[in-house]
């Protein structure tokens, strides 16, 4: 799709309180810059955050002007008594101040366009978009629409889902409004070197004729990752090199665990806290990845073509990583394991494709099938199209 956009375009973003919501607006932000300065335009951005999220970090260091408005979380249960707590009223109570805010904002700057990616702050924000008469393009990240974007969906002038899966779901009333562009990645993801890894990490007694794999529970670590694999750790390691970021505050005690391992399995197993700067060159080492199943890292495995066993978050909101899971296992992309999180459960699903490299290589084929590696691009088409109706 080719839109003719200004030569300065104004953009709002709104959105954010996790990565999950964050990094895909950031990385569509950058690419519509980037598609910008090619024509010989300019992007004129704000974000509106909230004050203790993750956007307020990530924003100003990227460059970008922020402000906040007031926001109003609601503490979900299904005991629809616990829903009318204190504290729920008391927050949504703020929603009419945080409305009031943003349709300020909203008015000054006057965006040729809005986007929402999810969270809490969105909500006042696209409000304020509708009162304000501009076009909201909505974007969710996950298979089924999050809370903030339910509410939002009915003013939309566009949605942006993730996968085909979605528009069935839609509300029938906005599904004219929806186009699939996938889940933007950060470009660099895509770009790593296998062999950088090994250099970077000192992986030198990594036995490269064995498959590697990749564990992971995210920046903090997952407990419940942790355990499983310390559980199989002397029998995955006779059958691959492992890389496993466990979070910095469980370093230790994994440190204590693996150190009664004979020599050559220990020179096969490199424990770290934190991966960094050298995630896009692990990924690319990787033959097999056991993680959570957020939507991020969803878009990132798949943009990849890499085979996958997930342990979904039980507390993720809407239990929407449980969802990604279940949809990516039933096309046969991925493992999900949901009631039965056991070393030995983890043996039985990571085992038969370290050893089995045609189930790896079909598994690769029909993640890569759902992979959209040109998701901010489709996201940015979006954009400028919804800003020029």
């Amino acid at each position: 799709m080719t839109t003719d956009a200004p030569r300065t375009f104004r953009l709002i973003v709104t959105g954010g309180g996790t990565g999950g919501h964050t990094y895909p607006a950031l990385t569509a932000i950058r690419t519509l810059q980037a598609r910008l300065a090619a024509g010989g335009g300019t992007l004129d951005v704000l974000w509106i955050g909230t004050p203790d999220g993750l956007e307020a970090r990530i924003a100003p260091a990227e460059g970008i002007p922020f402000t906040t408005v007031a926001t109003g979380k609601i503490r979900r249960s299904s005991n629809p008594l616990k829903m009318a707590s204190p504290a729920n009223i008391r927050d949504m109570a703020r929603v009419p101040l945080g409305v009031a805010q943003a349709r300020k904002i909203v008015a000054d700057f006057r965006p040729d366009v809005v986007l929402a990616t999810g969270g809490f702050v969105a909500v006042p924000a696209g409000i304020a978009a509708r009162m304000c008469k501009r076009p909201l393009v909505l974007h969710e990240q996950t298979v089924r629409l999050g809370l903030a974007n339910r509410k939002l969906a009915g003013s939309a002038t566009r949605i942006a889902v993730s996968s085909e899966s979605t528009l069935r779901l839609l509300p029938e009333a906005v599904r004219d409004a929806a186009v699939v562009t996938g889940n933007p990645v950060r470009p660099e993801v895509l770009t790593g070197q296998g062999d950088k890894a090994v250099t970077a990490l000192g992986l030198g007694g990594f036995d490269r004729r064995l498959p590697t794999l990749y564990v992971t529970g995210g920046a903090q670590g997952a407990q419940q990752i942790n355990q499983v694999v310390a559980g199989a750790l002397s029998w995955l390691l006779e059958r691959a090199n492992i890389i496993h970021q466990c979070g910095p505050a469980n370093v230790d005690a994994l440190r204590q665990h693996a150190a009664g391992l004979p020599a050559e399995l220990a020179a096969r197993y490199y424990l770290t806290g934190f991966v960094d700067t050298e995630l896009p060159d692990v990924l690319a080492l990787a033959d097999v990845v056991v993680s959570r199943s957020g939507a991020g890292t969803l878009a990132e495995l798949t943009a990849l073509g890499k085979p996958a066993v997930f342990i979904p978050l039980a507390s993720s909101a809407g239990n929407e990583q449980a969802h990604n899971a279940r949809h990516l296992e039933e096309a046969g992309a991925a493992v999900a394991l949901l009631d039965d999180v056991t070393a030995g459960a983890l043996r039985d699903t990571v085992g038969s494709l370290l050893t089995d490299p045609a189930r790896r290589e079909a598994m690769a084929q029909a993640a890569r099938a759902h992979g959209r590696p040109d998701a901010a691009d489709r996201l940015v088409d979006v954009l400028l199209s919804a800003a020029s109706d």
